[in-house]
C-alpha cells in the first residue's frame, strides 16, 4: 500500500516568515508551493523549489485566489476567463523556477477558498482544469474525492489524485469543516496520525458529527502554516511506516 504525503508551503512573503518549510521537506514527499497570489513571492518561490529539489521532494503548484490580504481563504467573485487566466499565470510563474531547478512540475493543487470552490462549483472547477490543460496536461490535479474538479479534470484528460486531510475535520458530506468553526483544525499529532491510518488502511474518516464517512485517497496533506506542522508530519510518517504503508510521491 502506497501513499503520498504532501504539504502546503512557500507561504512566506517579503520579510514575513510563515511555516517550517525546511523541516517539513525532510519528511514529506510532495510540496505544494504558493505561486505569489495568495502567499509567497518570487524569492520565496525560487528558494522553496530549490530546497524541494535538494531533498528529492516532488514540486507542485499551489495556485489560489489573488488575495494576499486574506491569505487566499476568501472566495472572490471572478469571471471564469479571469480565474482561468489567473491560475495559468501562477502555473507559469512557478514553472519558471522548476525549470531553473531542473525538476518537473509534478502536480497542481488549488489553495484555500479556490480549493473549496472547485470542489463544489462546476464553473470554478472548469476554469481551474482548463488552466492546467492549457499550461501542460502532464501535472496531476490534486483535489477532494467526489469533487467537481475530479469531473472537470477528467473531462479534459487530466490525471487526478484524491486527497485526504489528517489535520482537518470533515463534515458528514465528506467536505472540510470551515476554519471558522470550532474543531476545524486538528493540532494533536497523535490524533492526526490515527485519522491518517484509518483513511489510508480502512478508507474511512469520522465526521465532526460522529458519522463514519468513506474517503478513498492517494495523498495526505499536512498544512505547513499549522504551528506544530513538523510534529504532525513526523507522527504521520512514523505511524504509516509502522503500518507497512510505503510513503512516496505521486
Amino acid at each position: 500500500m502506497d501513499i503520498d504525503l504532501n504539504c502546503d508551503m512557500g507561504e512566506s512573503f517579503g520579510r514575513y516568515s510563515l511555516g517550517h518549510d525546511e523541516a517539513l521537506l525532510r519528511i514529506v514527499t510532495s510540496a505544494n508551493i504558493a505561486c505569489g497570489c495568495h502567499a509567497g513571492d518570487p524569492v520565496v518561490m525560487r528558494c522553496t523549489v530549490a530546497l524541494a529539489a535538494e531533498h528529492g521532494v516532488a514540486v507542485g503548484a499551489h495556485p489560489g485566489y489573488p488575495d494576499l490580504q486574506g491569505f487566499g481563504r476568501r472566495a472572490l467573485a471572478m469571471a471564469p476567463e479571469e480565474l482561468e487566466a489567473s491560475v495559468l499565470y501562477q502555473l507559469g510563474a512557478l514553472s519558471a523556477f522548476a525549470v531553473m531547478a531542473g525538476v518537473p512540475l509534478a502536480h497542481v493543487k488549488p489553495h484555500g477558498a479556490l480549493y473549496n470552490a472547485a470542489a463544489v462549483d462546476e464553473v470554478v472547477a472548469g476554469a481551474v482544469a482548463r488552466a492546467v490543460a492549457a499550461f501542460d496536461p502532464t501535472p496531476i490535479v490534486v483535489t477532494l474525492p467526489g469533487s467537481a474538479l475530479v469531473n472537470a479534470a477528467g473531462a479534459l484528460g487530466l490525471r487526478v489524485a484524491l486527497e485526504g486531510f489528517a489535520d482537518r475535520a470533515y463534515t458528514s458530506a465528506g467536505t472540510l469543516v470551515p476554519r471558522t468553526q470550532p474543531g476545524a483544525v486538528i493540532h494533536d499529532p497523535e490524533e492526526a496520525a490515527a485519522r491518517a491510518i484509518r483513511m489510508v488502511t480502512e478508507g474511512r474518516i469520522d465526521a465532526i458529527t460522529g458519522e463514519s464517512v468513506p474517503v478513498q485517497i492517494d495523498t495526505l496533506c499536512v498544512h505547513g502554516d499549522t504551528p506544530n506542522a513538523p510534529d504532525i508530519a513526523r507522527a504521520l510518517r512514523a505511524r504509516l511506516t509502522a503500518a507497512n504503508v510505503t510513503i512516496r510521491s505521486l
